[in-house]
């Protein structure tokens, strides 16, 4: 594991962690992590488990904090000015590995994930975990237009437990629809937190990486 440092493009420098295959990397991921002011940050067990799954299968992984996050400079923006943290992520892991790109996000982060690949389309295939879509205390974005959804013709994968409680049910279908080339995966028996089921949501998400990006239909898990 590499501790690394980049900057956004407005100058606010943030810190992150590189995780390279056992071999030669085939593509690169980012991983976009929870609520900062809901004590989101990179390290956790359910990041981790993404994180190692995803590079099991030969990707270059990048998880690193918002801005105002730990080490990370500058103070959190409800979202906006995340965007760009996500984007200078993606061109960080980018100079590390060659091949297609896959984002992830968590919550929080699964909203700034999706506003990051509707911007830029180097993200080849996305996952979305847990996307806050019920009533919130805490700020967020709202999410992109319908024609936006619709016109955004790229692999997505909606993960969500079938007792979330910002993520519920009929909302992920609904925008599920919305996704031309989505895919869901409700877990049975879990939250938004998918506790002691980590592993299990990771290996969902990596399975579809690989297959969005590599067309392997088993997963590549290796």
């Amino acid at each position: 594991m590499e501790k690394i440092r980049f900057q956004a493009a407005d100058g606010v420098e943030l810190e992150g962690e590189l995780r390279e295959p056992a071999g030669h990397a085939r593509g690169s991921a980012v991983v976009c992590h929870p609520h900062p002011q809901q004590g989101g940050s990179k390290d956790h067990p359910l990041l981790w488990a993404i994180r190692n799954d995803l590079a099991s299968r030969g990707l270059a992984v990048l998880t690193f904090n918002f801005r105002g996050v730990m080490g990370s400079e500058g103070e959190h923006a409800e979202g906006v000015d995340e965007v760009m943290d996500a984007r200078a992520a993606l061109e960080r892991v980018l100079r590390s590995a060659p091949g297609p790109t896959f984002m992830a996000g968590w919550s929080f982060g699964a909203n700034v994930a999706l506003r990051a690949a509707l911007e830029d389309d180097r993200v080849a295939a996305l996952a979305l975990v847990g996307m806050p879509l019920a009533e919130s205390s805490v700020a967020l974005p709202d999410l992109p237009g319908r024609s936006d959804l619709t016109g955004f013709d790229r692999p997505v994968l909606l993960v969500a437990g079938e007792a979330d409680q910002f993520c519920p049910v009929p909302e992920v279908k609904s925008l599920a629809r919305r996704l031309p080339r989505s895919e869901l995966a409700i877990l049975s028996g879990t939250d938004h937190f998918f506790w002691k089921r980590e592993r299990e949501a990771a290996q969902v998400v990596g399975a579809f990486a690989t297959r969005a990006l590599f067309g392997d239909e088993d997963g590549g898990a290796g």
